[in-house]
């Protein structure tokens, strides 16, 4: 029996009230549930308690009341405490499983959705101004090896027609896949040479395992990691094609296996200011690759199961701390080991895979408002030798200079004015018979971008060559006046 004075502080009598509701609400869900509860029933035991705690407040708000002079009153038994108390009306039962309210689900954009569309068209023309446009057999005409249109009877043609989807499959996965529909055939009709067939360039999947993406693993037909040139997309290059000296060491540029990229933060944030600058990137191949590739070249089946070894590394340095506000240069080079059987005349692949092997630097000042690029390569590889009339793994080395500028606004639109040097000695593995090059050319340049989409570009160039086949001696020199309209979609 527990007696309830009067004398006791009315916060006291509240507590035990509640402690007493408290239990019987207790014993109530203890005891075995008889129906399951509506939600008006759990609103209104929710309001019994609120209503509890709230007299409960208000109890202990109040000072305390002054002791009555009069004799204590008789004792209340602790039986009729429970009868003070509202009862409730019926039993309390509580449901066998939570009742869990959650917000519908945002759903995010499907994979498909993610998608984008791109691409870009490049029409050209080629004349030569001057010099050795035919020859006799067996000597050398001036041509190019980065513009088979180079001849003396082409007027215009489309060098690239490419379209480009790409996009994120997940946070963690995104594809690329580009064909070009200005490829050539050869061979279909008595010699002819046929143009505009769609052709395979890239065909890959990045899967980004850090969050940052930092880094990424790619899988498929994709560009090879060596040449600064080469990583660099045609649609931003300056110079109307790249470099002998560089781009025999991967023709084409792409090749089909895996590769790992790696860029830090840091270098990642010079690379987005330059790109928000609007200046020509080779694009993010990392600042670190490593690679594997079946190494015979874009398109073509390997044939001696050995896989090609690349390594690259490039680095970008702001010169803001130098009083050189905005400018950046960057350093790096790359590595490449490969064994490559080339195409033979009588048909076929060599049953000899040659050495190809090639090291190789870079350096590059972005144009604000002057640069300058450059790139050498040095190596061994596949070559055609007259006097024993076989290939042979033979030295080479090659590559060029080049200084450029940009003015971001004129009256004719932001243009960049450009000199450029190469040269090259040394095989063409991706030729019938890995004929010898023998290049030295001066070329000049300006780009013109009239309209956003549009980008303009006229050169001349001074070439002294020798031709891409191996049954041509001697070397052709002449002037060559080119054209180039691309527009960007």
């Amino acid at each position: 029996m527990i007696a309830l004075s009067p004398r006791r502080p009315a916060g006291l009598r509240f507590g035990l009230r509640f402690g007493l509701r408290v239990a019987l609400l207790a014993a109530a869900m203890a005891a075995p549930a008889v129906a399951e509860p509506t939600v008006a029933d759990l609103q209104r035991q929710i309001d019994e308690l609120k209503a509890v705690i709230a007299e409960l407040k208000a109890a202990s708000a109040k000072p305390p009341a002054a002791p009555a002079p009069t004799a204590p009153a008789p004792a209340a038994t602790a039986a009729a405490a429970p009868a003070a108390a509202p009862a409730p009306s019926r039993p309390i039962t509580v449901a066998s499983a939570p009742i869990v309210l959650t917000p519908p689900s945002k759903r995010g954009k499907a994979w498909y959705e993610r998608l984008t569309l791109r691409g870009y068209t490049q029409l050209r023309v080629n004349e030569i101004v001057s010099g050795d446009a035919t020859a006799p057999a067996g000597v050398s005409r001036l041509r190019s090896i980065g513009d088979g249109n180079i001849t003396d009877a082409n007027n215009f043609s489309f060098r690239r027609v490419r379209l480009i989807l790409q996009g994120d499959l997940s946070d963690h996965f995104s594809l690329y896949l580009q064909p070009d529909f200005a490829s050539a055939i050869s061979n279909q009709a008595a010699n002819e040479r046929r143009e505009g067939f769609g052709q395979l360039r890239d065909a890959y999947v990045d899967w980004f395992p850090l969050q940052d993406r930092s880094l990424r693993l790619r899988f498929g037909q994709s560009k090879v990691p060596f040449g600064w040139e080469n990583l660099q997309s045609s649609s931003a290059r300056l110079a109307l094609d790249r470099t002998d000296g560089i781009n025999t060491s991967v023709p084409t540029e792409r090749d089909l296996g895996v590769v790992a990229y790696y860029t830090p933060p840091r270098v990642q944030a010079i690379w987005n200011r330059l790109s928000a600058d609007g200046q020509k990137l080779f694009g993010n191949y990392g600042a670190f690759g490593l690679a594997l590739y079946n190494g015979q070249g874009t398109n073509r089946v390997e044939t001696n199961n050995r896989l090609m070894f690349v390594a690259m590394g490039t680095w970008p340095f702001a010169l803001d701390g130098l009083g050189l506000d905005g400018q950046v240069f960057e350093i790096g080079g790359a590595v490449m080991r490969n064994r490559v059987q080339p195409e033979i005349r009588t048909g076929g692949v060599s049953p000899i895979s040659y050495t190809d092997n090639r090291v190789g630097v870079h350096a590059m000042l972005y144009p604000q408002p002057i640069g300058f690029q450059a790139e050498w390569n040095w190596g061994t590889g596949p070559e055609w030798d007259p006097a024993t009339r076989t290939i042979q793994a033979k030295p080479l080395t090659g590559g060029y200079v080049q200084a450029m500028g940009r003015v971001k606004e004129s009256p004719l639109g932001p243009f960049m004015p450009f000199a450029r040097w190469q040269y090259y000695r040394g095989g063409f593995k991706a030729g019938i018979n890995a004929p010898r090059l023998e290049t030295d050319e001066l070329e000049l340049g300006i780009e013109f971008q009239p309209a956003p989409p549009l980008e303009f570009t006229i050169s001349y160039g001074h070439a002294k060559r020798r031709e891409a086949d191996e049954r041509r001696s001697g070397r052709a020199e002449g002037d060559l006046v080119r054209a180039q309209l691309q527009w960007n979609y």
